[in-house]
């Protein structure tokens, strides 16, 4: 069975969506995603809950939870590789590409990137284009700005508990 909760962050109302057994799905809110057939439930998404406040409260740098992404080989190793860029670092496309043995493969890799379905903890907000500009990002380029502030230590946060909140049934 697949569950789903919300959470409250600093970058705003976060759709957590996988099994008992790991995360699958991070949705920012203005992302349109059917809730339908999954059971509202906030149990499953505690350590992922903790995990992202302490993100945000600039206390953590490394993810440790249970994924279940799904994916293409090629998908599936691109999103490996974003796994290994260093918090509060960033690279270019080409650059991955080349970090997964495809050198000429940059836009395949953007591709895959923008598909990631669990950004934050997968993070994809840490590549920019050739010229070091920001470019496209699931949560917008506002929202990516401040992941990296927040990676950078330019961002203030609050310390504390992030409230549940169920803004929306269908973000």
């Amino acid at each position: 069975m697949s569950y789903f909760t919300y959470m409250e962050s600093p970058i705003g109302p976060l759709l957590l969506a996988g099994e008992q057994d790991g995360l699958r799905k991070i949705s920012f809110p203005n992302r349109k995603e059917s809730t339908s057939d999954w059971r509202e439930d906030a149990q499953p998404f505690r350590e992922t809950a903790r995990q992202l406040t302490a993100y945000f409260a600039g206390e953590l740098r490394e993810f440790d939870l249970p994924l279940r992404m799904e994916g293409t080989p090629f998908q599936l190793s691109v999103w490996r590789a974003l796994r290994d860029i260093p918090y509060g670092e960033t690279i270019s496309y080409g650059e991955l590409a080349r970090r997964i043995g495809n050198p000429k493969g940059s836009r395949a890799v953007g591709l895959a990137n923008g598909a990631n379905p669990i950004p934050i903890v997968v993070p994809c907000h840490r590549v920019n284009g050739s010229n070091g500009k920001l470019t496209g990002f699931g949560g917008g380029l506002p929202t990516k700005e401040r992941l990296l502030a927040l990676e950078r230590g330019l961002l203030a946060t609050t310390q504390g508990e992030i409230p549940w909140q169920h803004p929306k049934k269908n973000v």
